[in-house]
């Protein structure tokens, strides 16, 4: 095992080291051994202008179509970029790196055995601004920023900027609807609502960070509300893993993500432990998250969560999930596939040697089964791939990779301030859900999807336990069993079993399930009604 100190490549504390990173990343590159990085413990900061940039297609992110004509689709600076580098810890020293401007904060590409911990991220200003109500009048809402936000006004203008972003503070303010809303009555919850300057009718500086905004009404605000600004386009990642085995995240802080905090796709055994996605303490946002927390996408064997904390997300604090692609065309043995969804396209997850199936994208059911024989990225969305055969392969059908359906155990986690979902689940991999602590979703605590019509996420459910948790608050249906299949002609989930947890606060049903077989539900706790079920065959009550 061979010991790199970052220091001997002049990167010292309270220094910019954007530039003197370089260096070090190029020496790890030629060192083929195991090796330790380590940092000495202090704070270190980071310039987006001064990275280098990658062209990075990450999974449910930016479209094509929502770049503006001066940006190059799917660039991305990156600080900490490893490429091809295997066998390392990459040891932060328990220390905070602070970056200035938008980037990806971490980048792995084609690595093999990679460890790191001990790192604490935040971000100077961010694009992320509270704005709390500290008076209201009849005609009239008296706002103050957030400290750590940077705003001026220009002609009676007022304007949010930091690097990398400048925007009017009424911006859309009549189409935002993702805005994050947190009432000072229920400060575990948030939930989306419209921009907090939608209708209004002026804005005036009152200095001292406050400004008051006059509308028609004010009745939909109260003192002490706070709303949550940013930019919902999903334009970078906090951590990025594409195409690695073997990855272990460990004691890494996140305050702060211009999109989501977590990103693996077409990689193979990810651990993520003693993780912490949540702003820091004395922090005005209550945010950290612009998206989800964790999107697991096309991945393999085992994916292991446990004893994290996920704080404020702008989506899901999970999303395991596989690709529908669908079939746009068959000649022989030959089918082309075809990513829908315009937010995750331009990387192959389809392996020579993988079983794919043939799923009717109407009932969610598989029709048949075939293995890959060759595989080529045609362009950004179409794939082209020979097979063992297209027996039941159909135009406008969808195919899912049942090789990359990873294995998932989520255990003594805590959730709060979720603004959609707290899990999201679609894997046929054997997934345990244990001992974690839902304090607030805005919609349901766990969500087992499927569809094939619109995010084109993938697939069936065939062996889940959720065991031994706690739903406190939940905006919609704690558990919901829900597959989008447009038909009905058999169950699509099947083996669900729902022990000892405890559902508290809600008024309707703790559990809905619809087009499943083979529920169990054992030493559960319901301070409401226990399951409502549609075309489940097989459920069992003890």
């Amino acid at each position: 095992m061979k010991t790199v100190w970052a220091k001997d490549f002049d990167i010292h504390t309270n220094e910019d080291i954007t530039e003197k990173l370089f260096g070090l990343f190029d020496y790890l590159k030629t060192i083929d051994e195991e090796k330790t990085v380590i940092f000495d413990k202090g704070t270190y900061f980071l310039d987006s202008e001064k990275c280098k940039k990658y062209t990075l297609h990450i999974t449910n992110t930016v479209g094509d179509n929502e770049f503006s004509k001066d940006e190059t689709p799917h660039i991305n600076a990156v600080p900490f970029y490893f490429g091809g580098i295997d066998n390392i810890i990459f040891d932060g020293g328990d220390s905070i790196f602070v970056i200035d401007g938008k980037v990806t904060n971490i980048a792995m590409e084609n690595c093999k055995n990679i460890t790191l911990k001990n790192i604490e991220i935040r971000h100077a200003h961010p694009d992320m601004h509270e704005l709390k109500v500290v008076r209201r009048g009849i005609f009239s809402i008296d706002f103050e920023i957030d400290e750590d936000t940077q705003y001026e006004f220009i002609n009676g203008k007022a304007y949010l900027f930091g690097k990398d972003y400048r925007y009017a503070i009424d911006n859309k303010a009549n189409s935002s609807w993702w805005i994050g809303l947190i009432r000072k009555a229920t400060p575990n919850k948030i939930k989306r609502v419209n921009h907090p300057l939608f209708s209004a009718l002026k804005i005036k500086d009152l200095g001292n960070r406050k400004i008051r905004v006059t509308y028609p009404n004010t009745s939909r605000f109260n003192q002490g509300d706070c709303y949550y600004l940013f930019d919902v386009r999903r334009q970078f990642a906090g951590i990025f893993v594409n195409k690695c085995e073997n990855v272990r995240l460990e004691n890494i802080k996140q305050r702060f993500n211009y999109s989501l905090a977590l990103v693996a796709q077409d990689s193979e055994n990810i651990t993520v432990e003693n993780v912490e996605f949540a702003p820091e303490k004395g922090s005005a946002r209550k945010m950290a998250s612009v998206a989800d927390f964790i999107q697991i996408c096309m991945c393999r064997g085992d994916v292991s969560i446990k004893n994290s904390y996920f704080d404020g997300a702008g989506d899901d604090s999970l999303n395991v999930h596989g690709v529908h692609f669908k079939i746009t065309n068959i000649d022989e043995n030959h089918l082309t596939v075809r990513f829908m969804h315009p937010q995750t396209h331009g990387y192959n997850p389809l392996r020579v040697g993988d079983t794919i199936a043939y799923i009717n994208s109407d009932t969610l059911l598989e029709e048949g089964t075939a293995v890959i024989e060759k595989s080529i990225l045609v362009n950004e969305y179409d794939i082209k791939l020979t097979v063992s055969n297209t027996d039941n392969a159909k135009v406008d059908n969808v195919i899912e990779n049942t090789s990359a359906c990873p294995n998932l155990e989520f255990e003594n986690n805590k959730m709060t301030r979720i603004i959609t979902r707290g899990l999201l689940i679609t894997t046929r991999g054997r997934v345990k859900v244990k001992n974690n602590h839902f304090v607030s979703t805005t919609m349901s605590g766990i969500l087992l999807s499927d569809d094939a019509k619109s995010w084109y996420e993938s697939g069936m459910c065939k062996d889940v336990t959720i065991q031994g948790n706690t739903f406190d608050y939940c905006g919609q249906t704690p558990i919901l069993i829900k597959p989008e299949n447009r038909l009905y002609s058999g169950a699509v989930h099947k083996n669900i079993k729902l022990i000892g947890n405890t559902f508290k606060k809600y008024k309707g049903y703790s559990i809905s399930a619809k087009d499943t077989d083979s529920i169990t539900l054992k030493d559960n706790k319901f301070s409401c009604k226990s399951i409502k079920t549609k075309n489940c065959s097989n459920t069992i009550l003890r």
